[in-house]
């Protein structure tokens, strides 16, 4: 399958990784090739990763990371595609930009996905011409050790198009779960949900950063707790879907302000080295106020 990911940041990455590892040809596309060499990197990194725990041979890596060709030019890299995955920040019109540009090249038998962790996917589609081929593939982080895949289903999704996502993403090994196009779908609602009451909380002093993660971690079996996966997940990221599900839903999920003055701050998490905790190595190695 050809496979065109459009937004070469980390979920981007991720996904052309994932889809070169099981044999689809992938482009990976965006605005700037100082972001696709880092993209590429990472994927490699990723790869190398994979074959020091013998998930993949030498030969493997090689032949998938072979698989990923990067560019510029969108028209391009979707003209010839089967599937169309795009992963660009989380912002309606932005994202209503880049489907209605990857229509005018790609196949007119082209599915259409859009990776948003909470936002409509029917408004996303609301401007194209087949919205029916439109769906919701929403991947989390980081994409190859996450089985879960959320498949939504806008209000003019063809069944068809449910069942080639639902396919598609049992073919990467990964778990399909069909949701419908509800605010937050059903995991960024909850996680969001969790993440912030963690913030309030730090807010209020009533436990210590690492305290508050420890305690999700060992008193409910959570792998990881929720102040440090909004840091791998990205502040800004998670300020965002907080700021929509506020105003669909309504207050409960108002931004908490430690969130709004991190951001404001660029300590946005993992990828910028400082988020609720200082990360040195890949790794959180204290918390911080």
């Amino acid at each position: 399958m050809n496979v065109t990911v459009v937004g070469a940041g980390t979920m981007g990455a991720g996904i052309a990784g994932l889809c070169a590892r099981v044999e689809h040809d992938v482009w990976l596309r965006d605005i700037d090739e100082a972001i696709l060499e880092a993209a590429h990197d990472r994927i490699a990194t990723t790869f190398e990763s994979a074959v020091e725990r013998e998930l993949m041979t030498t030969a493997e890596r090689h032949e998938a990371l072979a698989r990923v060709e990067t560019t510029t030019d969108l028209g391009a890299a979707a003209d010839a595609a089967d599937l169309v995955v795009e992963a660009v920040p989380e912002k309606t019109a932005l994202k209503r930009e880049v489907h209605e540009e990857v229509a005018a090249s790609a196949p007119e038998g082209a599915t259409l996905a859009t990776n948003t962790s909470s936002l409509s996917v029917t408004g996303i589609a609301a401007t194209l011409d087949r919205p029916e081929r439109f769906v919701g593939l929403h991947f989390f982080n980081p994409p190859h050790a996450m089985d879960l895949v959320e498949v939504v289903r806008g209000e003019r999704t063809a069944k068809a198009t449910e069942r080639f996502a639902v396919d598609f993403v049992e073919g990467l090994g990964k778990v399909p779960v069909i949701v419908e196009d509800a605010a937050g779908f059903a995991t960024s609602r909850l996680g969001v949900a969790l993440g912030a009451e963690a913030m309030r909380m730090v807010e209020q002093g009533v436990a210590s950063i690492p305290d508050i993660d420890r305690a999700m971690e060992l008193g409910y079996n959570h792998p990881m707790g929720p102040l440090e996966l909004t840091d791998v997940v990205g502040l800004d990221v998670r300020l965002e879907v907080l700021k929509h599900l506020r105003e669909e839903i309504g207050e409960r999920f108002r931004p908490p302000q430690i969130l709004r003055r991190k951001v404001r701050a660029g300590k946005l998490g993992k990828k910028a080295g400082e988020g609720f905790y200082i990360w040195e190595g890949g790794d959180p190695v204290r918390g911080t106020k």
